[in-house]
């Protein structure tokens, strides 16, 4: 599973701003539209969440699944979240990150994914649907941030 979809978006608020949202997972079903249910399972020392159940339904593919996240960021917020698959139903990978880079007032967010199902798909739907999982989630972080 070498190959990975990214893409980058700018948002108008200051890293911390941004990372302050991707940390609150229990809020994600009120503003991420597949996301259905989330649950913090463990925590680090810092209050970083390190593992998270989710409940995803993205039309033709329904999963819970649970992941494993780790937080190199600075106090400002800048730095890469990122995240492996631990246990799934449907999920056979999913491996991501979020890259913040600010100057201040506006960051740019990086959102790298790679996903593998159970059923079998090939490569080039495999990347269109981690293409439209990344768009639509990038979209929807900015909306939540900027809001």
């Amino acid at each position: 599973m070498a190959e990975r979809t990214e893409s980058s978006i700018d948002i108008d608020a200051t890293p911390g701003a941004v990372l302050d949202v991707i940390a609150d997972f229990d809020s994600y079903p009120s503003w991420a539209g597949e996301v259905k249910k989330v649950a913090v399972l463990s925590e680090d020392g810092d209050g970083w969440a390190d593992q998270v159940e989710f409940t995803l339904d993205a039309g033709a593919i329904k999963d819970t699944y649970v992941l494993d996240y780790d937080w190199d960021v600075t106090e400002d917020g800048t730095g890469v979240v990122s995240w492996s698959l631990v246990t799934a139903q449907v999920l056979k990978a999913m491996n991501g990150s979020y890259t913040l880079h600010g100057d201040g007032t506006s960051t740019t967010v990086t959102y790298r994914l790679a996903v593998d199902v159970k059923i079998p798909m090939l490569g080039m739907l495999k990347r269109k649907a981690e293409k439209v999982i990344i768009d639509t989630a990038l979209k929807e972080l900015k909306n939540r941030v900027e809001s």
